[in-house]
């Protein structure tokens, strides 16, 4: 059994019918972290408050407050950084990293993989 085909006749790429894309701007609510995991992996995390837009306001949540992860090391560099407060943009996809607590319990959480990123305004004091 092959791929279905389309109204026209062709199979449709993979890439029309799956997409994990994210583009966020927003501010950063604190100063981003480099950690160093038991896999000796370095990664750096950061959360970003991203505005809703109005006709997204039904549960009266003004924000969105979202965790991003860096591990390419010029992304670790440029995001560290940044301040708290400055407004960024980030670019990547949607990854549910799942990871070891101290009790050996196994826990999980959704976090945008940064591709890439930039500043677009430095907080002013």
């Amino acid at each position: 059994m092959g791929a279905k085909r389309d109204e026209g006749g062709s199979t449709p790429q993979l890439s029309l019918i799956s997409a994990n894309e994210v583009r966020l701007v927003g501010r950063l609510t604190a100063p981003a972290e480099e950690r160093v995991l038991a896999s000796e992996a370095v990664m750096c995390t950061f959360m970003m408050a991203v505005e809703r837009q109005d006709n997204e306001l039904r549960s009266g949540q003004r924000v969105d407050v979202l965790s991003c992860i860096a591990w390419k090391p010029r992304l670790r560099r440029q995001v560290l950084a940044w301040i708290e407060g400055d407004v960024v943009e980030v670019q990547g996809a949607l990854r549910k990293r799942f990871f070891r607590l101290a009790g050996g319990t196994t826990a999980s959480r959704v976090e945008v993989e940064v591709g890439s990123a930039r500043r677009i305004r430095r907080m002013t004091a």
